[in-house]
């Protein structure tokens, strides 16, 4: 049997500390973060360093066996998860936490895909730099994990996506052969830049082992403020009158509609909302800069002209660390609060800004017209500064499975369509996985997953590299 001559074959060349067979120990590796997606590993494998996963793959490769390859398992779409046959093998990284190196001059750190993102982060810290890519989950992702789903975060509006700070990667290719991009460079101009076929591409095209990534100077000043409007467009209109004048130092405008913040309020404890309202919008947003800047200063004359505007507009600034901690933790409660409430059909989609205030008015009427039985709740909140809304609709626990199922295809086709519709995408920072698979066909134009099918034949002729997700 394929699958005890590969147990053979890596047992004689990991050990037996390297792979876990029984069903106790595998069950972790087998459902994801959401407990949404519940499938059956062969093994799990946990190897140490590249070498170790090029001959998983190599071995793998002879025998036809697919492979998922795990970071930290926070992932939001069914990306990382096994299916129910029995028959995948997931190699976690988990154990592949080195900093190689850190080139403070260059601006660069050189790290193992396993390490957790909050670890790669104090490093870069302790030498007086940063690296701008902050999840609520950093304390368990995976740098990995965060390339090869192309992670967003609440600093993509400053930074962009995880894309934006890969220099270089070392990736293992399905058949086993070790590609070594590690290369430290902001210009290479020799040819394709092969990198960006890894980044985003959900472990289906190699396995990511290590990482140059880009710092950035610490930032030594912040500055916070609380906003509060009747209507999406005094928001957006905040927006631009931020970036225009305070530039690069926005790093973060984050939106939560009333909903969102009263869902927090009554599924987590010691929540205060700055500005308590019962309608409307509110936004985190936040400053930054290394330099020695009075962002405090600048963000009050800012927020000084959009209030004058309408006297119905509110906002609070952060005046201490403390305050600045708090609005923070309300805005990245929401998702455990999504979590211990009911089932949530979630959206990750982007759109351009300008098509924000549209698309909002025409869901939330389509939502609020649902049958009053579902007892549906809008959930509207994200990253509004670069069009990435989490537009979800939740359901109680004792909603019964028809309702639930057949919520979830009437709201996603017309959520999905209208964002189509918009020029916007299904998909902004939480990845394709098996959540959007079909989803996926129906919106991308044919000529773009004929490209997409070719790269996956060419990379990975035997189609073992996380068969079922993304394409």
């Amino acid at each position: 049997m394929a699958i005890e001559r590969l147990r053979k074959h890596l047992l004689g060349a990991l050990g037996t500390d390297a792979l876990l067979s029984d069903a106790a120990d595998t069950a972790p590796y087998c459902t994801d973060w959401l407990n949404k997606w519940h499938g059956k590993a062969a093994m799990v494998v946990r190897p140490q360093n590249t070498q170790q996963v090029a001959y998983v793959h190599k071995m793998c490769a002879e025998l036809r066996i697919p492979i998922v390859t795990q970071g930290g398992n926070t992932g939001m779409s069914g990306g990382a998860t096994p299916n129910d046959s029995g028959d995948q093998v997931v190699i976690s990284m988990t154990r592949m936490q080195r900093i190689r190196s850190i080139d403070p001059l260059n601006q660069t750190m050189t790290v193992d895909a396993g390490l957790l993102l909050a670890h790669a982060r104090e490093a870069a810290c302790n030498v007086g730099m940063q690296l701008p890519m902050a999840l609520g989950s950093e304390g368990s992702c995976t740098i990995g994990g965060n390339i090869a789903t192309n992670a967003g975060g609440i600093h993509a509006l400053r930074w962009g996506t995880m894309r934006n700070l890969v220099l270089g990667l070392e990736v293992v290719l399905p058949d086993g052969r070790i590609w070594n991009g590690l290369r430290g460079l902001r210009k290479d101009n020799t040819g394709y830049d092969l990198k960006h076929l890894f980044i985003g591409s959900e472990g289906t095209l190699g396995t990511i082992t290590c990482a140059v990534l880009q710092l950035q100077p610490a930032d030594k000043k912040r500055a916070c403020a609380w906003l509060h409007a009747s209507q999406l467009s005094d928001l957006t209109e905040a927006l631009s009158l931020l970036r225009s004048q305070c530039g690069a130092n926005l790093c973060a405008f984050e939106m939560l509609e009333h909903q969102a913040i009263q869902l927090i309020q009554s599924q987590l404890s010691d929540m205060r909302c700055p500005i308590p309202s019962d309608h409307g919008f509110h936004t985190l947003v936040e400053l930054a800069s290394p330099d020695t800047l009075d962002l405090q200063t600048r963000l009050e004359d800012a927020l000084v002209q959009w209030l004058e505007k309408d006297d119905k507009r509110q906002a609070v600034m952060a005046h201490n660390a403390s305050q600045i901690q708090q609005m923070w933790k309300l805005r990245e409660g929401i998702s455990l609060a999504q979590k211990q409430f009911g089932f949530a059909i979630k959206h990750d989609i982007a759109l351009p800004v300008s098509a924000l205030e549209s698309f909002c008015s025409s869901a939330t009427a389509y939502v609020k017209n649902l049958p009053a039985a579902y007892e549906a709740q809008l959930i509207n909140f994200g990253h509004l500064g670069d069009g990435n809304l989490h537009f979800n609709v939740l359901l109680p626990h004792h909603a019964c499975p028809e309702d639930k199922a057949t919520l979830v295809r009437q709201i996603n086709r017309y959520v999905h369509d209208l964002v189509h519709h918009l020029g916007g995408s299904i998909s902004a920072e939480h990845g394709i996985g098996q959540l959007r698979r079909e989803d996926n066909r129906r919106y991308k134009n044919p000529e773009e997953m004929d490209l997409m099918l070719h790269i996956k034949r060419a990379l990975d002729p035997n189609l073992i590299m996380n068969p079922g997700k993304l394409l």
